[in-house]
C-alpha cells in the first residue's frame, strides 16, 4: 500500500463534515482502510480519521496500546489495550454525565498538545468493512480516542475544545516545563 499525506490544521477538509459511506463493504473502502492503517502506523499514531488523509468519508482506524489503556484518571490499572479497530459511519453517544480532562495531541496538529474535556464513557455504533453492525462501550483513554477521532468526521480539531489555552502548546515545551516543575 501507500503512505498517505496527512492534512494539517488549516486545510479545508478538516473543517467539513465527512459524508456517510454508502457501502462499507466496497473494495475502495478496504483499500482506503489499508492505506490509513499503514499511514497511522508509519506516523506512530493512535488513531486516524479519513478526512485527515484528504478523504471526506466517515471512517476511523485506531488502536490503544496496553501501556496507554490506563492513562485516564479513574481508569482501572491494567485495563488492557484495544486491538486495531476500523469504524465505518460511527455514531458516538455519551454514557452518563461524568467527564475528565486529559492532554491530547494529533497527527494533523503536529508537535502540539492541550487539555481537552471529554466524556468518561461512550457508546459507539458503527459498521465493519464486512458490513457487520457493532455496538461498543468504551471508557477512559479508549473513550477519549474514539471521541477525538470521531470529532474529525464532524470537522472538529481538538484545539477547538481546549478550555485553557494557557496549557496549549508545543509538546517539547510542555514536557520541559513539566520536568522543571517536578524538579523544584
Amino acid at each position: 500500500m501507500a503512505i498517505l499525506k496527512i492534512a494539517r490544521m488549516g486545510h479545508p477538509i478538516l473543517r467539513e463534515r465527512a459524508a456517510d459511506v454508502p457501502d462499507p463493504t466496497a473494495p475502495e473502502v478496504s483499500r482506503l482502510v489499508d492505506a490509513m492503517i499503514e499511514t497511522m502506523e508509519d506516523a506512530d499514531g493512535t488513531g486516524l480519521a479519513a478526512p485527515q488523509v484528504h478523504m471526506p468519508w466517515r471512517i476511523v482506524v485506531y488502536k490503544v496500546e496496553d501501556e496507554r489503556a490506563g492513562t485516564e484518571e479513574g481508569d482501572p490499572d491494567g485495563a488492557g489495550g484495544v486491538p486495531l479497530t476500523v469504524m465505518v459511519n460511527p455514531v458516538v453517544e455519551p454514557v452518563g454525565d461524568e467527564t475528565n480532562v486529559g492532554f491530547e495531541a494529533c497527527l494533523s496538529v503536529p508537535g502540539m498538545a492541550g487539555p481537552v474535556r471529554r466524556h468518561s464513557q461512550v457508546r459507539v455504533t458503527y459498521h465493519t468493512t464486512d458490513g457487520e453492525e457493532v455496538v461498543r462501550d468504551a471508557e477512559g483513554f479508549h473513550a477519549r480516542v474514539i471521541q477525538h477521532e470521531c470529532d474529525h468526521l464532524d470537522g472538529i480539531l481538538y484545539p477547538m475544545r481546549v478550555e485553557d489555552m494557557g496549557q496549549f502548546g508545543f509538546v517539547d515545551e510542555l514536557s520541559r516545563c513539566h520536568d522543571e516543575a517536578a524538579d523544584d
